[in-house]
């Protein structure tokens, strides 16, 4: 099947979260994967047109689009499901692939992403940590991942090991959140403070449970705090 790119943004009372951003993406990468050079401002008012046939000017729901090479942009929405405020996780058995074609795009078929998706689905949580084959932490199946390690050190893992580059991290980055870029081992997720799943439509989730056991003392912490209030900003 043909290489796709996509982006997803919450709509929201008429407008996208942030918008600006969700716009800017699909344009990035459908440039970095040879899809089609798109403007950032007709690709918003698209969101936004998507949004408004789909949920109403009051209603809420999710939008995409996708590009695909030779074809019009696929639009789709769906509505948002449950919202709960704190998020379980497993550790997804698959392997992460690492880098794709364009570092950091997000892609519409990624086999392993999908199965750590159904994984997760499987076991009655909300995410999968996907490692790589050198058990580093790269992403969830469905969002970027922040942590507060033992030690106090507020992290995320490098962008190099292959995540996708998620909107709402730029976002909490932009903002001012102050996370280093560090390899992240399994054993340190076990023992990290605060495990924090970042993505565009749900905003910053904490998880507080990982692999059954929970995670710091199993309540949301200051890390979870410093990312909702900089996505609120946005």
């Amino acid at each position: 099947m043909p290489v796709g790119c996509y982006t997803t943004g919450r709509y929201r009372a008429g407008r996208i979260v942030l918008g600006a951003r969700v716009a800017e993406r699909l344009v990035r990468d459908a440039r970095a994967l040879g899809l089609g050079a798109f403007e950032a401002n007709e690709i918003h008012e698209r969101l936004l047109a998507l949004g408004r046939a789909s949920f109403g000017p009051a209603g809420e729901g999710v939008v995409r689009l996708e590009a695909r090479a030779g074809e019009e942009l696929i639009e789709s929405t769906r509505p948002l499901g449950p919202e709960c405020e704190t998020w379980r996780a497993i550790s997804a058995r698959v392997v992460h692939p690492g880098p794709g074609p364009a570092r950091g795009a997000k892609r519409a078929e990624v086999a392993e992403l999908a199965s750590a998706r159904a994984e997760a689905q499987a076991a009655g949580v909300d995410e999968a940590l996907l490692f790589d084959a050198a058990g580093r932490l790269v992403e969830g199946a469905r969002t970027n991942l922040a942590l507060a390690l033992s030690d106090g050190r507020w992290i995320t893992p490098p962008a190099a090991r292959g995540a996708v580059r998620g909107v709402a991290l730029d976002a909490a980055l932009a903002a001012g959140v102050a996370l280093d870029a560090r390899d992240v081992t399994r054993a340190e997720c076990r023992g990290a403070r605060e495990i924090v799943a970042t993505n565009a439509v749900r905003g910053a989730r904490p998880i507080v449970a990982l692999d059954g056991s929970p995670v710091g003392d199993g309540r949301p912490g200051p890390l979870a705090a410093a990312l909702a209030a900089a996505l609120a900003r946005g």
